[in-house]
């Protein structure tokens, strides 16, 4: 695995494998890695790429109330898990070469970003837009991976190349889960030995909900029911659970198929921040 840590380094290294004709996966992380990452490194594997992965914790999506210096950084334990599935490039760029200076670009996407994540995380979503453009600029890849888990992120990514023309193809890859249902996440790391246990309880409201919108269509009574069925399992507090559109995060009304509804639930378990989310029916 070939590690860069200079943007002109990488760039140069992609433009010659380019030159030669291998095309480029990529899979921006910001460390502390786990299966659902190297899923993602799997994938682009399977499709033959020259897969690169980038380890970049992004100061400038972290929130006034979130610690930036404690977000867990095992670069070590990261890299060795990237070699186990032969992950061919790491780019691991310093805070410093990344934004030698403040940006002065501020990218916003209110549509998408006004609700869920971008209400209870302010200027997160306009952290992420500006440094996942700022790395597909980089890397210039054929085809990016992202996993599932963080609906709202895809949404706004692929939102963003969309609308701003990136000649890359965006790939969503459902969420790996531990065996009882719960999220694989670098945040599940902070949870007690209690907590853990609590924590599957997000995972089995959507699935509960699953199961009721066969015959529930009213997605005020679905969200309903799943606020009763989550409290049942002790969260310290439910940040928000409602049913939106899958490509546009509008709240629906009517859960029906056609409308392609997806539940998203992110709750406190302990001090652990926790977020999942479910398609309502088999896509």
């Amino acid at each position: 695995m070939e590690i860069f840590t200079h943007i002109s380094d990488v760039k140069n290294y992609i433009h010659v494998k380019k030159i030669i004709g291998r095309e480029i996966g990529f899979v921006p992380t910001m460390g502390a890695l786990h299966e659902g990452h190297l899923s993602l490194i799997r994938a682009s594997k399977n499709k033959e790429l020259l897969t690169t992965a980038s380890i970049f914790v992004n100061p400038a999506q972290f929130g006034p109330n979130e610690d930036f210096n404690k977000y867990p950084r095992p670069i070590e334990e990261d890299i060795e898990l990237l070699k186990s599935v032969n992950c061919d490039v790491l780019f691991l760029p310093s805070v410093e070469e990344m934004y030698p200076e403040k940006a002065a670009v501020q990218m916003t996407m209110p549509l998408y970003t006004q609700k869920y994540e971008g209400e209870h995380r302010k200027g997160h979503f306009e952290g992420v837009m500006l440094v996942v453009a700022k790395l597909f600029n980089i890397v210039s890849p054929d085809v990016a991976f992202f996993g599932q888990k963080d609906f709202q992120q895809c949404a706004v990514v692929k939102q963003m190349v969309k609308d701003l023309s990136f000649p890359v193809k965006i790939e969503i890859i459902p969420t790996v889960r531990e065996a009882d249902g719960l999220a694989m996440s670098s945040r599940n790391r902070y949870l007690s030995a209690e907590e853990r246990k609590k924590a599957v309880g997000i995972y089995q409201t959507l699935v509960y909900t699953k199961g009721l919108v066969q015959h529930e269509k009213n997605v005020e009574n679905l969200i309903r029911h799943a606020y009763i069925y989550i409290e049942k399992f002790g969260f310290t507090q439910i940040d928000y659970i409602d049913i939106v559109q899958a490509d546009t995060l509008q709240t629906l009304h009517i859960a029906e198929k056609e409308n392609n509804p997806v539940m998203l639930i992110t709750a406190r378990c302990g001090t652990t921040r926790l977020l999942d989310n479910m398609y309502l029916y088999e896509n």
